[in-house]
């Protein structure tokens, strides 16, 4: 699911010009101080999805006690001058009235009010979400209109950009038709028209936006093929004629956030929405729309008999059916609701009956037809998965799967799997927004899929399927990124989604689709990422060195396949120091301690020459998937289901699971998740006798987008409506 609010103001800002005139325009000019303390700013400029931190200081250097306000600005009345919390955190106003806007923010000697001080900064518009759409597949000549929508109203433009990481002076396409469209009521959207190249080319292209200067946070990736796919997430988010293929837009249609204006009277803040995944049926051949929970029955909060929408309200503007204007469709009723806030659950999933004539009865999905030779802005085509209760997951098939989802984000994309028996805390809010805390659910047995770009906040709901046979293997419903290109996806297992669906149903429950598999595309815009580059402390280098030179030296033994030892750093745990052994790569599996004294081995592979020239591979090789004997992957599941819960029990850490290791890839990994803003308190090399891999993360989201910044909602709004407003949400399922 995603939140409309980061994407259009159309029905806030109406209201706000109505009732928050006391946010006000201030005039000033510089800063000012005095002799009992002073306060100071992290930087003086900052763009409206960005944060200042401000401090305040006493002459002798201590922190001064202090009460801070915004005192004043020069943006519109009507958007306010943002918010700054107890603790001089300062968050901007999600929308500006000009390019740049000067706000005043003031300090106050809790014990001495008459002492103040104050200090100016800039902030100026950036990007409300990433480009749309974020990716795409074209062929030669064909055609792509991307959007940008910029936080400011009625004023703003874009400067648009192409590169590629292919040899320079390589074509790039061009671009034409550049607009914005700009009013009193929303963001400034602009649009602009690219086309690929004439020839047919193999490269990616990247069509990058600015702003004042602030660059959107991901750039559309498009990759260029001779005649293989045109493929863009703009089908799966605009509305359908007739019988509507799955893998798009959709949602609650009451999937939406009030509040009340000073008047008492509501209007829509912002709205959710995610993807129509699959077609399902029970024992009697009744129909049914495959979800989340969080997109069809909005966490919980929904109610059987609720209206789901083709498109979601997230593609309309936030306008609901029950309002003048709405271009939505009723293609459902919240039906079987899998509930989440219970421990005897542990699956993100929803039906809606369908509503006669409005699907698809085939189970049809959208761009999953088997690839195809194709021509300019030939899109690929729906086609269902294949029938049935899905494809289970096991040590045969997990080396070289290809898994690929149609979602209303994102659209079609492919990876890999990066994990199994994966145990994940994901945190549940009744409000779009995510303002207000609901649940937060530990999931067991899930699926890791690799990569930043096979997902982002919108997919919610998409089915995950076998990309050389279209069988389901899962539902997605979560994911995260560290910002780096570094990202997992995560999703139920399939067969553990229809079954516990089938328990709130009474009846057994079975995809609907062919019988025939068929391949789908694997349009995959995740390159591998470079390891993270974190430098290792000296004292940790040292050790690494010291121990190298001496019981790691023990291990040379061309005869067992060790040619040399050195020291390096760690795949498995970036910063931290290792020691690199060479094998002898012609001897085939050659064992080596995953410890020596104390610090982690990293294995590299190589060959007897390739050591004496010193020109030995820089890192291990690495391969997409999991590859491990059966009684391997059985023995590194018995240490997850053993060390998951305490594990978890770290309130850094949000994720444990079965990885291959980075430092020796014919070695089984615990893979832990850590918020990368807390720190562990421990983070071991070896855990139950597995190498531990940690991968740092932000939390997982369900309805805000992975490159969504801070700031969430109109700040002036929030400050004006405190105990005013309430949100429509929080119902009860019966």
């Amino acid at each position: 699911m995603i939140s409309r609010l980061n994407r259009r103001s159309a029905f806030a800002l109406p209201a706000l010009l109505v009732f928050l005139a006391g946010c006000g325009v201030g005039q000033f000019n510089g800063a000012d101080a005095n002799g009992a303390f002073s306060i100071a700013a992290s930087t003086s400029t900052a763009n409206s999805n960005g944060e200042i931190r401000f401090s305040a200081r006493l002459p002798s250097g201590g922190p001064a006690a202090v009460v801070w306000s915004v005192a004043g600005g020069e943006n519109a009345s009507s958007l306010g001058e943002g918010r700054i919390d107890a603790s001089g955190l300062y968050t901007p106003p999600a929308a500006l009235s000009q390019d740049a806007v000067r706000i005043q923010i003031a300090a106050r000697l809790k014990d001495n009010p008459l002492q103040t001080a104050s200090m100016v900064v800039s902030i100026t518009p950036g990007f409300v979400q990433s480009l749309l759409p974020e990716n795409a597949a074209l062929t030669a000549g064909a055609t792509l209109e991307a959007t940008a929508e910029i936080a400011e109203v009625n004023a703003g433009s874009v400067h648009w950009s192409l590169s590629t990481d292919g040899p320079a002076g390589s074509d790039t396409g061009t671009l034409s038709n550049a607009s914005c469209q700009r009013s009193l009521d929303q963001y400034t959207t602009c649009k602009i028209t690219y086309t690929a190249p004439s020839l047919p080319s193999q490269s990616t292209v990247y069509l990058k936006a600015t702003v004042n200067g602030t660059a959107v946070a991901a750039p559309l990736k498009i990759l260029l093929n001779g005649s293989s796919a045109n493929s863009s997430p703009l089908m799966n988010q605009a509305a359908q004629i007739g019988a509507i293929a799955l893998g798009s837009s959709g949602g609650n249609d009451n999937d939406y956030d009030t509040y009340q204006d000073a008047t008492g009277e509501s209007y829509v803040a912002d709205c959710c929405g995610g993807t129509l995944g699959a077609l399902v049926e029970d024992s009697k051949r009744n129909q049914y729309i495959l979800s989340n929970n969080h997109v069809l029955a909005e966490s919980d909060q929904g109610r059987t008999g609720d209206a789901i929408d083709e498109p979601g309200m997230i593609d309309d503007g936030c306008v609901p059916l029950s309002h003048a204007g709405s271009t939505l469709r009723p293609v459902g009723t919240l039906k079987y609701v899998v509930p989440l806030a219970t421990l005897q659950t542990n699956v993100d999933a929803a039906l809606a009956s369908v509503a006669p004539g409005a699907v698809d009865a085939m189970g049809s999905i959208l761009q999953l037809a088997a690839p195809h030779a194709s021509g300019p802005n030939d899109m690929l085509g729906a086609a269902p998965p294949v029938g049935g209760n899905g494809e289970v997951l096991n040590a045969g098939n997990l080396a070289g799967l290809k898994l690929a989802k149609s979602g209303r984000t994102t659209g079609l994309t492919c990876s890999s799997i990066a994990a199994v028996d994966l145990s994940v805390k994901v945190d549940y809010f009744k409000d779009c927004a995510e303002t207000q805390p609901y649940y937060t659910k530990t999931f067991t047995n899930q699926i890791g899929i690799a990569g930043d770009r096979f997902s982002d906040s919108g997919d919610s709901g998409a089915l995950v399927v076998d990309a050389s046979n279209a069988e389901p293997v899962g539902l997605f419903f979560a994911g995260g990124t560290d910002g780096k290109g570094h990202g997992l996806s995560i999703a139920n297992p399939i067969g553990e989604v229809l079954r516990e669906l089938g328990t709130q149903a009474g009846s057994a429950m079975s995809i609907v689709g062919t019988a025939t598999p068929h391949p789908v595309a694997c349009i995959r815009y995740d390159t591998k990422a470079a390891a993270r580059s974190v430098p290792v402390l000296a004292a940790s280098r040292a050790r690494a060195m010291h121990v190298a030179e001496t019981t790691g030296a023990e291990l040379v033994n061309p005869e067992s396949g060790i040619l040399g030892v050195s020291s390096g750093g760690s795949l498995d745990n970036p910063g931290e120091a290792a020691i690199v052994v060479y094998v002898d790569k012609t001897k085939g599996y050659v064992s080596v301690p995953q410890t020596v004294d104390g610090v982690r081995t990293q294995v590299i592979a190589t060959d007897a020459a390739a050591s004496a020239r010193d020109t030995e591979p820089t890192a291990p090789a690495t391969a997409d998937g999991i590859s491990l004997s059966a009684n391997i992957l059985a023995g590194a599941e018995a240490v997850v289901q053993e060390y998951a819960p305490r594990l978890l029990q770290d309130p850094s850490i949000f994720g444990v699971g079965v990885a291959q290791s980075l430092d020796n890839p014919q070695d089984p990994a615990l893979l832990v998740l850590v918020d990368p803003d807390m720190a562990p308190r421990a983070m071991p090399a070896m855990i139950g006798g597995l190498r531990v891999r940690y991968m740092k993360l932000h939390r997982f989201h369900v309805t805000r987008s992975k490159y969504a910044g801070p700031n969430t909602a109109p700040s002036c709004a929030l400050r004006k409506i405190a105990g005013e407003g309430i949100s429509d949400r929080g119902r009860l399922l019966p």
